[in-house]
């Protein structure tokens, strides 16, 4: 079986579609489908592309599949720095400003927080004012909401967010759009102390609440999120088909308005200090920790 066939077969089985099925939805002779996932036939590039446009195959995979057939890759992967993404971090930027006083983050398909907005930068400063920062690598969602020095001490619905989460990302490996970086984090924050053993076998197909919410504490004011993920339509870049943009809602009066505190503490702070401690200031815009894991 060719490696090309072989990676066709996988997604097709991913999607839940027969041979039938998929030869059917992309108009290809059933005969020859089959020949091609069992490496008599080679696709030609279009029908590799027509094949991956049926079966949804996100647009990093398309070009595996692509050099897997032997042709070269397609999709470019623009760092998200770069000029050509002028117009789309300036779009980025308005829509985590236009979420204010509420947090909202953009991360890439590896759960690594990119951006961030005041917001979101003011609310983690208060949740760290007077701990270390030794959570490892770089800001992660996950990392972030798993790891015993991370925000977990503060989240007072810990095990339902931290099983909803498990079984997203595990829906998400399952369905094929996951990567082996994206399994390396789920092990390594499956493994560390205090998390369930319990969540390493999670039934992804259990139904699930329509939304979960997080909820924070800490010095006696209270935080009740839920959430909102974005992505760009029609996007034919890898990295920013890999953007997601999650935007917080306060599910009370009572976290409108500590939300407003801390933006207004955090006007009236002395510059280069925050509300929450008199370190170095964390209001700026950019990588921050995440403030929740609504889904």
């Amino acid at each position: 079986m060719s490696q090309v066939g072989v990676l066709i077969r996988r997604w097709r089985t991913a999607r839940g579609l027969s041979q039938l099925g998929l030869s059917a939805a992309a108009t290809v002779s059933l005969r020859h489908l089959s020949f091609i996932e069992t490496g008599r036939a080679g696709p030609s590039r279009a029908m590799v592309l027509k094949l991956a446009e049926v079966l949804d195959v996100p647009l990093r995979e398309r070009n595996e599949l692509l050099l897997a057939a032997g042709f070269a890759p397609v999709y470019r992967e623009t760092p998200l720095d770069g000029p050509e993404l002028d117009e789309v971090r300036a779009a980025l930027e308005a829509i985590l400003a236009q979420q204010e006083p509420y947090p909202a983050l953009v991360m890439d398909r590896d759960w690594n927080i990119r951006h961030s907005n005041a917001a979101a930068a003011r609310f983690f400063a208060f949740l760290r004012a007077g701990h270390p920062e030794p959570v490892p690598g770089p800001p992660n969602v996950l990392r972030r909401l798993f790891h015993p020095d991370g925000v977990r001490r503060y989240v007072t619905n810990w095990p339902l967010v931290g099983e909803a989460l498990v079984r997203r990302v595990r829906r998400e490996a399952i369905g094929g759009s996951t990567d082996e970086r994206a399994g390396a984090i789920l092990r390594e924050i499956l493994s560390y102390p205090g998390v369930p053993a319990s969540l390493r076998t999670l039934d992804v197909t259990v139904p699930t609440l329509p939304v979960v919410p997080i909820r924070y504490a800490r010095d006696g004011r209270r935080f009740h999120y839920f959430s909102t993920v974005t992505t760009l339509g029609t996007a034919q870049d890898i990295t920013l088909q890999e953007l997601r943009i999650e935007c917080f809602f306060p599910a009370d009066d009572e976290t409108r308005a500590n939300a407003r505190a801390l933006r207004d503490a955090a006007v009236s702070a002395p510059p280069g200090t925050t509300p929450a401690s008199t370190g170095p200031a964390a209001g700026r815009s950019g990588p921050a920790a995440p403030p929740g894991a609504d889904r």
